[in-house]
Order: structure tokens, then C-alpha cells, then sequence
């Protein structure tokens, strides 16, 4: 990897001890005569098979300087589509996506750092130059959309000026647990060790560690939680 790419993965939330603790390659061959006059970059795990159906759709409009790291298998990825120049998209490793959509606009980042798993259909879209990071040990129950935008302009009809989020920046810390069909949306930070309840709607909040939120908009249910993955008595 080049040190150029290795310091974008680093500014966009990437740990150096995690960057360096996987073995990566670049994928070089197989792409539009414009990937790498571009100045675009694919790298993969070293062992990794790569998912042509996701990757053919992606690269129908050309974008240049995107640079895209899969560290883990995306066999059940649905989509990866990026929206614009200088897209970043990390997918660490233990991570599974089942039936995923990623989504990353010009400017933007996503960055699933490693053990995020979501069990089916997932969202995660950021635009407008937002980013969305996820630390280590995630669980996304189904339906889960994260979006940094609402892709349109609300806007006060006498000032004009803007009302919703634009560029906004979704934080989620270690060992997080969200709800099926929860939206997670605007400039969000949720702690560690939190628990987001199903169908609840986080945005624009700060979710405390070790807090439980439910409801839409979601409130404090409880705090001094922790959760498990296992489903003991």
C-alpha cells in the first residue's frame, strides 16, 4: 500500500495498529481502461476472492481517486456504489454484511473498522463529504439504515436557509448493539457498550456508553447496560 493511501485510510478512522496488522494486495487487473488513469485503488486481504458482481455495477460511471480496502469475504454484499472523486470505503476483517448497501458520495467515507456484523440488509450511505464510522464489534439486526444526509434540501421558506444535515459525521463506538429496523441519521456519536432499541430513530444525538435508547425520537431507557451476544438465562 502506499504511504499516501495508507495515511487517508488513518485520517478516515482506520487504526495503525489494525492497518498493520492486515495483509493486503492490490487488485490491478480486470478494470475499465479509466480505473487506474484515474488514480483509483482496490486492495483485498491477501486470500480474498473478489466479488465481480458488486464491483461490475460499481464502476458503470467513472470516479476518480477512490480508494476501497476489503478486508473481509463479501459474498453476501448486495452493492458497493460509489457517488463521486475521493470516495473512501474500508470493510475490515470478521465483518459480514449480509445483503448489504453501501453507498459512499464524493468526499465521503465509510469505514466498518473490523467484527461489524450485520445480519441482513443493512444501509449505510455517506455524502456530501460525511463520514461514518464504526468501531470494532458491532451487531446490526436487520434493516439497520445509517445515513449521514437526508439526499434533499429541507430549507426555512422565508431565510432559505438550510434546516437538515448536510455532510454530517455518525460515530459509533466499540461493542454496540442497534435494533432491527432502527435509522441512525445525521451528525451522531453513540458510545461504547449502548444499545439502540428496534425501530428507534437516533439523529443528530449523542447516545452516552453503557446507555439503552429507544423510541423515535429515541430517549435514555436505561443507563449502566452492557450486552451480550449470547442469549443466556
Amino acid at each position: 500500500m502506499t504511504p499516501a493511501h495508507r495515511d487517508r485510510l488513518i485520517a478516515a478512522g482506520v487504526g495503525i495498529d489494525l492497518l498493520d496488522s492486515v495483509a493486503l494486495q492490490e487488485v490491478v487487473d480486470g478494470w475499465p481502461d479509466w480505473w487506474s488513469a484515474y488514480g483509483n485503488a482496490l486492495y483485498l486481504k491477501e486470500g480474498l476472492a473478489l466479488n465481480r458482481k458488486v464491483f461490475d455495477v460499481m464502476v458503470t460511471y467513472p470516479f476518480r481517486e477512490a480508494l476501497i480496502v476489503i478486508a473481509t469475504g463479501t459474498e453476501a454484499l448486495a452493492s458497493l456504489l460509489l457517488g463521486g472523486d475521493d470516495a473512501t470505503v474500508w470493510i475490515g476483517p470478521d465483518s459480514y454484511l449480509g445483503y448489504g448497501e453501501l453507498y459512499c458520495g464524493a468526499g465521503s467515507s465509510i469505514v466498518l473498522t473490523s467484527g461489524v456484523v450485520a445480519t441482513r440488509c443493512p444501509v449505510v450511505d455517506a455524502r456530501n463529504g460525511g463520514s461514518v464510522v464504526a468501531e470494532h464489534d458491532q451487531l446490526w439486526a436487520a434493516n439497520v439504515y445509517i445515513a449521514t444526509d437526508d439526499m434533499h434540501r429541507l430549507e426555512d421558506a422565508e431565510t432559505g436557509a438550510r434546516l437538515n444535515p448536510f455532510g454530517a459525521h455518525i460515530h459509533f463506538g466499540e461493542h454496540v448493539w442497534i435494533g432491527r429496523d432502527a435509522i441512525v441519521t445525521g451528525h451522531v456519536d453513540i458510545g461504547h457498550d449502548a444499545v439502540v432499541g428496534a425501530r428507534s430513530l437516533v439523529r443528530g444525538q449523542k447516545v452516552e456508553p453503557h446507555t439503552a435508547v429507544a423510541g423515535t425520537p429515541a430517549r435514555v431507557i436505561r443507563e449502566g447496560v452492557t450486552w451480550r451476544g449470547e442469549d443466556t438465562p
